[in-house]
């Protein structure tokens, strides 16, 4: 039988921690976020219940699951953050930074992130491997559930099991954020966005999600078929039967006091045609450049990315990519002109894009390279495969397994 323990781990906040599910027997440790962004409050209510209803369950439970809120002074106003977003402090430098200043001169985000910090770092030091990390979250627009992940072959096999959309290189345009931070670490990591802010369908495609995630990672031992097919039935038909891998291809992006107003009625997912307004930015119309797909167009006053646009991976090339990280293709690589390690760890490569201009961002993408504009000649492709801990996965039912069919 699972026991309730709100209390197992210390922190500077009790109540940041909505939930901690301590199981009889030794397995995962699963560490689910809620409202990072404290207007996304789905997430929450949704993990409220699952903890609610995990306590009625008579079946066994394997490991730990701790259930974390996020920015809660955000939350208390009901606002997306309050000095800066804390979805986009997570690096090494600004976390080193913040520690580094004298409390009182740290901004509200900063201090959510202390404290969050500290909670993951106890959680990885005493919990048992292997760990799974995920991050709840809605968008300001009508969209499908869809997961978001860095493009590290443990994060592409574990959100493949979920029938939903799934979208990779996020961090290639987003700096600082939680799951990217966690992904360094070399963790399974997964974003799950289950719909618009208000809708309480957000609510219930959380509910499943969290429930279909437990039983995938191993913390729900012996699952009840027809309640998990339930919950999969669920996210098949909010997510309209489909469940393909895109990658993000342009994002754009809304300075400090610049001024930008959606169109309205887009969605997530959306097809637009080329020539199709978008937007207004400080006035000027943005216009689709060519056909393409609309991706978490803004509608809220807060944020710093008006929309995206996306492109689906063909099947093809997600094969490739898994043989050519296989035969560690890169290590080629560097023989090649315009092409050097960006130091001795080799975590990360050099590329000149006046020499090496036979490579495009896509080819770095197969290999799980994404970029860092250095200059106008210069890019950085960080790997994430070179930080994953492939070794603490490979044993689950899931890495070698094409996908789920209970």
């Amino acid at each position: 039988m699972p026991t309730f323990a709100p209390k197992a781990v210390k922190t500077p906040k009790t109540s940041r921690i909505l939930g901690h599910i301590k199981g009889a027997k030794k397995g995962p440790t699963a560490i689910i976020f809620c409202g990072i962004h404290g207007n996304e409050m789905a997430g929450v209510k949704a993990m409220s219940q699952v903890i609610n209803k995990i306590n009625l369950l008579s079946q066994e439970i394997r490991g730990n699951l701790f259930a974390i809120r996020g920015n809660l002074a955000a939350q208390l106003k009901g606002q997306r953050f309050l000095d800066e977003d804390l979805n986009r402090l997570w690096t090494k430098e600004r976390i080193e930074k913040i520690k580094a200043k004298e409390a009182s001169t740290r901004g509200i985000e900063e201090q959510e992130l202390l404290e969050l910090h500290h909670l993951i770092s106890d959680i990885v030091k005493v919990q048992s491997p292997p760990f799974y990390f995920i991050d709840l979250h809605t968008t300001s627009s009508k969209t499908l559930p869809f997961l978001t992940i860095n493009d590290a072959m443990i994060n592409r096999k574990f959100s493949s099991l979920f029938p939903a959309q799934v979208v990779l290189g996020i961090e290639e345009y987003l700096e600082g954020a939680l799951l990217s931070y966690i992904n360094q670490m070399g963790y399974v990591s997964v974003g799950f966005e289950s719909g618009q802010h208000t809708d309480e369908a957000s609510v219930e495609n959380n509910i499943s999600f969290i429930w279909l995630f437990l039983f995938f990672a191993g913390i729900v031992a012996e699952p009840n078929e027809i309640f998990l097919e339930g919950h999969r039935r669920r996210l098949v038909e909010a997510a309209q039967g489909t469940s393909n891998f895109y990658e993000i291809t342009y994002r754009h992006q809304i300075k400090k006091k610049e001024e930008f107003l959606m169109m309205n009625g887009f969605e997530s997912f959306e097809k637009v045609l080329k020539g199709t307004v978008l937007a207004k930015h400080n006035g000027k119309e943005i216009h689709a450049r060519q056909d393409t797909v609309l991706f978490m167009p803004l509608y809220q006053k807060q944020g710093e990315d008006g929309f995206f646009l996306i492109r689906i991976i063909p099947k093809w090339a997600l094969r490739a990519s898994l043989f050519f990280r296989w035969i560690r293709l890169e290590n080629l690589l560097v023989i090649l002109p315009g092409i050097s390690w960006n130091g001795p760890q080799k975590q990360a490569l050099l590329v000149n894009t006046k020499i090496a201009r036979f490579f495009t961002e896509s080819f770095f993408h197969l290999l799980g390279y994404r970029k860092k504009i250095i200059d106008k000649n210069r890019l950085i492709m960080y790997n994430r495969e070179r930080f994953a801990q492939t070794e603490m996965y490979r044993h689950e039912w899931w890495y070698d397994h094409r996908k789920s069919q209970y």
